[in-house]
Parts: C-alpha cells; structure tokens; sequence
C-alpha cells in the first residue's frame, strides 16, 4: 500500500546528518558540522544531530552534536546507523557524500544504510565526476535513487548529474557552499596580529596534497618578488591524514626543499596546523590575494574558495569547475592549470593595483552575502521540505487480526524452475537466469525439488508433472549409496558421483523428502518407493553429529510415522534425535542466548520447527515449549528495528555468541522461517506467528533491507540472495524452490484463513496430520488468541514495516 505524503504540513522537527563530523580534520568534517549548526540555529530551530563517520583505525572525542558513530569498514555499523535513524523518528536525513570517506568499492557501503532508512534523504554531492568508473557511476547512481533530492554547489554537478548519471533535473537542487557571515574589512588589523604587518601577503589554506599545485605557486613566487618585493606566501594547513598515513611528509618536504633551492625561504611561510573557524577568519582576513592553483578541473566544490571570496577577498584560481563558475564575469582571475608565468603575473598584477583589487574585493563581497549559512540553512531546509513532499512510503500492513494474516501469495509460476530441470534432474546454479551445467547436480536440490513436488498436490495447487517428480526421485535413488549406507550429494553434469557419501546434512535433509514423499506423493507406487528407501537410509541417522541432520531427520519422520506406524523403531529414532536437540539446547541456552549452537548459521528454523513437529506428533510438551521458546529468539535476531525479516547473513555464520550479521542473505532462510512459524501458529494458535511468517515471505517480494525485490513474478525465478549494496542476479535451483516452497506455505495459510480449506491441520511441506489438540493447547483458530509468556510481541510484529520508494513507483 503507498501512502503518499504530499499533504504534510507539520514543520520539520528532527534531522539527522550523516558524513564526517570535526574534530575530525577534513573539508567534509567542517562542512558537515557548520551546515549542522547553522540549520540546529535556523529560525525554525529544528533538532538536529550527527552521525559521523570514523576513518579505519581513528578514534575522534567528538562533541555532544555526534550521536553515533559509524567505522567506515564496519556493516554492521552501518546497519545499526540504519535502525537508529529508522526508530528515532527522524523527519529527514542529509547524506554529505564524497568518495573516500565511506567503506566499499567506491564507497558503497553506505547503501547499506541509505537503502534501509524510511525517511526521504537529502544527498549533497561534493564531488561529481565527469569521467566515473564503472564501480564509481554504480553507487553514485543508487544513492541518487534513493534519494529524494539532491545537491551540488555548481550548475557543472547538475549538468554532470543530468548527463551521466541520468538524474532528473527536478532532482536536482543548486545551494552555494555556505560561508560565515562577518564584517567587510581591510587586512591591516588582522596582519599586525598575526605577525605579517606591512607585507603583501598571499595566503592558501586547507589540508595540503599533490593535487593543491602548491609547487606552481612556489615556482611563481620569484616573478612576484621582482614587482612586490614586500609579497609573502602563506601555506597554511596540515598535510593531509591520509597523505601522511600513506606517504609520511614526504610531499611537504619536496615543497620546503623547492623554496630553498629558489632561496625565498623569507617569502613562503607554512604553518602546519589545522586551525579553528575563528583562527581561520584572521587568517583570511589579513590576506592581499587568495589563490587556489589546482591542478585538475575536476574540482566541483572547494570550501577554501567560496570562504575566502565570501569574504571579499581577491582570488587568482585555476578553471577547475566551481572557480570556473565562481569566478566568472570579472568576480575573480582564471589562470591556465599549471602556468607559473600566468600565475605571477596576474598575482603581481593585482598588489601593485589597489583600486582594481578593491574593487574587485567589493563584488565578491556582494556576492558573498547570498551565500552565507544563514542563507544555505533557508535553502537546505526548503530542499528538505520538498523531499518531503515528494517522499512516498509503501507500507506493508502487520496484523490486526486474523483477516489481515494472510494475504494472497503471488500466482504460481514455474517456468524458470522448468528451465532448470533436465533428464537427469535439477541443476544447482545459474548464471543470471541461464542454467549453469558447469556445476552440475546435487541431491540437496533434488530432494527439496521433491518437497515442492509433493507441496504441490495440495488444494487449488498446480501439480508438477508425473514425468518430472519421477526425475526428482530417481535422482534420490541414484544418490543413494549401499555400500556406504549413505546418500551421495555432488553429481556432475556428465552424471558421475564426485563422492561415494554426501554430507550429513544432505542425507537428513533426503530422508525428509522421502518421508513426505511417502505420505502426499499423488502416485501410490512412488509412496511405496519412498517409504521403503526411507526406512533403509534411516538408520545411519543415529550416527550423525550435525544438529540440522538432525532436525531434517525429524522432519522427514514426522511424516513417515504416519504412513508406517507400526515401525517402532523409527519412533525411537525420533525420540532420540530430539532428545540430543533437546540435550544440546539445554546445555547451551541462556536467558541471553536461547539457542542449540555457540553460533548461528544456515536453516536455523528448521531446528526449533522439528522440536515443535516431533512433540506434536509425539504429545511431548517439552519438545514444543523448547521449540516455540528458540523460535521466539531467533526471530528476535531475525527482524530488523524497522519490523521486516533480515535473515541471518553469511558473513557471521558460527560466530560465538554475536548478534547476527546483516548479510550475505539467502532465500533458504527465508522458506525455513516462514515454515518454522507456520508450525508454531499450529501449535499454540498464537496469530501474530502467521504475522512472521508473512513478513519473512515479504522479503522475497521487497520487504527486505534493500527494498528489492528478488522474484520475478512473471517467470517464478528467484535471485540467490542479497550482497550489502545489490541483490545476486544468479537465479540458481536452491532459490527458486526455495521460493516456491514458502509460497506454498502462505498460499495454504491463506486458504484456511479465508475458509477456503476446512481441515484441521495445514499440509504444507513438513507439515503433521495433527492429532487432537490437547485441552491446553489450541492447534488452528480463526482470531488471534492472547499471547503467551515470551510469546512475540504484537507491539514489535503487528506494526509492519516501511520501505522508502520515490514518487510515482
């Protein structure tokens, strides 16, 4: 549902700045903080703060304005950045974004954060490239995107945005770097304070490096000596962190040893010091000429100009763009990039004319006043206002009851599973959405092609094919090793076994869709097959030291137990293998960590589902209450602070006892929570699991940290899963069953909901024919039931989520 905002009219009350912040020594640190203070003292007077980012390895006594931090090569930090934006309500945020000071190939990681927030965001782009890498045009472009508005410093950004970024024109905003507002005055009180009274003084200012063309200035320097003879050059500023992090002082030095050599040491003074706001405007003040002689016009913003202009001083420049612009109309001189003669002689043009340089003081002291940061604080605010007014939200609805829990799951469409498929069976990967033979096969996919066979012959489902389900199981039996009394895993295309025994896990998880294949088969002859391969493969279960062999065992039995319930031995197993789940949890869980493993890892529903399946079927409380208590935290670790599902991502797995991290996220979690709530809804009847289950189907569809959709709806493929800044354009096997399966479940739920199906119990991949529910304990409801002790809280799972859209999607 898009809610759209255009008729707001409440004022801004709260906005978030995220970008370098002082005491940090950069431009972006200064401008992040005065834009900062000069919106918090607007006559609006917004609340405003901080969240600034930390260079690797740096740690900054930043002031009370800074509410958080984020380490530029952390994600996670990024992540929780997102959340506390997302939870404090902010009304907007203004991203500053310059390339270097975010983590990620060419900065991306910043999308980490932009791609989650819920508020529209404002971006000031200080730096916009003509000429971009492929990486570089990629962020660039999807922070624009997700941004509401947009902002550069000089028509040439909007020019560069329009044309190789294709950012809309009304995107696009044009706001002058802010300067402070003081006084016009002549440069005598100020040079007799700080020392250079009845001097000529020529001043540059900013964090020195190569591409500063300090060296050009130097080499200028003895020209303008022969005409002022009283003419001083002040370098003022600290070598750049990074320069020296990387190169030492080594630069600063080839400029100190070029002064010598000319032998006009008396005549170039550097100060190595990064100096406050007040020490600065002395600085500029006492200065006869300001020259910037960069040596790259691909310089869109430099805050040293616009302050020493805004402050009616003369300035001799090269044509990098915002001079370029600035400059213009006799506002300022333009010199050639490089030129030594062109430098000295207009320099020495302008101190030995002092009506042309008073005069010229005068106009860009005029023009200053229009760029003061009172005045960049009206424009920003406006900015922020109409992004706000074009923002949209689509809101994905959480429950209010029991008619809201299940929304229709999307038409089935199996046309790129198909693809997959061939004589032999389902292939594991793609390349994209083409099928990808170099890998060949493996019996983890077949069998779970086989659970979405047999998912298939519910109700109002469209059935696979006889031919194609029989594929699915003759590869199962083909895997299956006599010798070695286990299931082989690895098939490649030529169809040669890379193995004689596959991994625990991939014979439990084969045993699961034999037992599920024995009870809702639609072929009576292959449920007899699959009963008895089910019955020979299970023994070697016992052995098995892996907690999710374990469970797929459990689940497979649960439907086994049906068909063959005079085989008492498969009841021990059962009641043995959950009993080590059961010894496992208990000796791990804490109240802080209520889980079977040190670390969380791949399929982690599918253990507490087949704890809540197994007693169930068995009337073992003790297994259901442990399974509905892990399920409960680890939904916990699985949703977001915004309410969508974030899946347990790659990067974490097995990390002892840490909070999960964000990403890689892969569609097998999502189908293994959407079945574990739906077992734990018939369970204890409690509605807001049917809520969960939903919200972790949504992820499929965009209700997600990237707000992307992963399925094609019109093919049925599903990409692998989610990188911190993209989705995986590969639509291998796993994840379009995976799909498929979770689809399954909501279609079925959605059906009893809407009173479509009159059974008792839900027959979804895994499901029990539930016994009659004990007197305790509800196993279907039609409205939701109070919630029990640590149950999920409807306050945390009823209120949906929101996803940031532009207008018009």
């Amino acid at each position: 549902m898009e809610q759209h905002r255009g008729a707001v009219v409440t004022p801004i009350r709260r906005i978030a700045f995220i970008g370098n912040s002082l005491p940090r020594r950069c431009g972006i640190a200064t401008f992040t903080t005065d834009l900062q203070q000069a919106i918090s003292n607007s006559h609006s007077g917004p609340e405003t703060c901080i969240v600034a980012m930390t260079d690797h390895g740096q740690a900054y006594d930043y002031p009370s304005s800074v509410v958080l931090q984020i380490r530029d090569d952390s994600l996670e930090d990024y992540l929780r950045a997102a959340d506390f934006l997302n939870a404090g309500r902010f009304d907007t945020v203004c991203l500053q974004h310059e390339f270097g000071i975010y983590g990620g190939e060419a900065g991306a990681h910043i999308l980490v954060l932009l791609l989650r927030l819920t508020m529209p965001v404002v971006t000031t782009f200080h730096t916009v490239l003509a000429e971009p890498t492929v990486a570089q045009r990629a962020v660039m472009v999807r922070i624009a995107e997700a941004s509401s508005k947009v902002v550069v410093m000089a028509k040439k950004g909007r020019e560069l945005l329009r044309s190789v970024y294709q950012v809309p024109n009304d995107k696009i905003e044009i706001i002058a770097h802010g300067i402070p507002d003081v006084a016009f005055a002549g440069p005598d009180v100020a040079k007799a304070k700080l020392g250079f009274g009845g001097k000529s003084v020529i001043l540059t200012f900013g964090l020195l490096c190569p591409n500063k063309g300090i060296e050009v200035m130097i080499d200028a320097m003895p020209s303008i000596l022969k005409r002022r003879a009283d003419a001083v050059y002040v370098v003022l500023g600290a070598t750049h962190p990074n320069l020296v992090r990387d190169h030492g002082e080594t630069y600063r030095e080839s400029l100190t040893a070029r002064v010598r050599e000319l032998d006009i040491e008396d005549h170039v003074i550097f100060l190595d010091q990064f100096v406050d706001r007040a020490t600065l405007l002395e600085f500029i003040s006492m200065c006869d000429v300001y020259v910037t002689p960069y040596l790259n016009e691909a310089q869109m913003t430099s805050g040293t100009l616009a302050y020493s202009f805004g402050l009616g001083k003369p300035v001799v420049s090269t044509p990098y763009w915002h001079a370029h612009e600035l400059l213009a109309d006799g506002r300022g001189i333009l010199v050639p990039f490089g030129d030594t003669t062109a430098t000295g002689t207009e320099i020495a043009e302008l101190l030995t004319d002092d009506p042309r340089r008073q005069a010229m003081r005068k106009r860009a002291y005029a023009v200053g006043r229009t760029m003061t940061w009172e005045r960049s604080a009206e424009r920003y605010m406006l900015a922020f206002e109409n992004a706000r007014q074009g923002h949209s939200l689509r809101v994905v609805s959480g429950p209010k009851g029991a008619e809201l829990l299940s929304p229709a799951a999307p038409d089935l469409q199996i046309s790129h599973f198909l693809s997959m498929c061939d004589d032999t069976g389902l292939l594991q990967h793609a390349v994209h959405t083409v099928p990808d033979r170099s890998h060949g096969y493996c019996v983890d996919d077949n069998a779970r092609a086989l659970l979405l066979a047999c998912a298939l012959n519910g109700p109002g489902e469209q059935r696979l094919s006889n031919v194609l389900t029989a594929r699915f199981a003759a590869f199962v039996q083909h895997a299956w090793n006599p010798d070695t009394r286990r299931f082989r895993n690895f098939m490649g295309f030529n169809r040669t076994w890379l193995e004689d025994s596959g991994s625990e896990d991939s014979h439990g998880r084969t045993l699961w869709a034999l037992g599920e294949c024995a009870r809702t088969d639609a072929s009576p002859s292959r449920r007899r097959w699959a009963a008895g391969l089910f019955a020979e493969a299970l023994a070697t279960a016992e052995t098995f030291r892996s907690p999710r062999a374990w469970a797929f065992t459990l689940l497979g039995l649960d439907a086994y137990c049906v068909v063959a319930s005079d085989d008492l031995r498969s009841q021990d197993i059962r009641h043995f293998l959950a009993g080590r789940l059961m010894s496992i949890l208990a000796a791990v869980e804490t109240p802080e960590w209520a889980w079977f493993e040190e670390g969380l890892a791949y399929d982690n529903a599918r253990l507490p589902q087949a704890l809540i399946m197994t007693g169930m079927a068995t009337q073992t409380p003790g297994y259901v209450d442990a399974g509905l208590r892990s399920l409960r935290w680890l939904m916990t670790q699985q949703t977001s602070l915004a309410g969508h599902f974030r899946p347990v991502g790659t990067a974490g797995f097995g990390e002892h006892r840490q909070r999960p991290r964000a990403f890689d996220q892969q569609p097998v979690e999502a189908a293994a929570t959407i079945a574990a709530c739906l077992t734990a809804w018939r369970a204890d009847g409690n509605a807001a699991w049917q809520a969960a289950a939903n919200r972790a189907f949504e992820w499929f569809l965009g209700g997600n940290d990237l707000s992307l959709a992963l399925v094609d709806l019109n093919t049925g493929s599903c990409r692998d899963g989610l990188h911190p800044d993209r989705a995986n354009e590969n639509c291998g096997g796993e994840s379009v069953v995976c799909y498929l399966l979770g689809r399954a479940e909501i279609r079925q739920l959605a059906r009893i909901n809407t009173g479509l199906t009159k059974t008792v119990a839900l027959r979804a991949v895994g499901a029990s024919i539930l016994p009659p529910p004990p007197a305790s304990r509800g196993y279907l409801v039609t409205s939701p039931l109070p919630e029990p002790a640590g149950a999920l809280s409807p306050a945390r799972y009823g209120a949906g989520y929101c996803a940031p859209v532009q207008a018009g999607d």
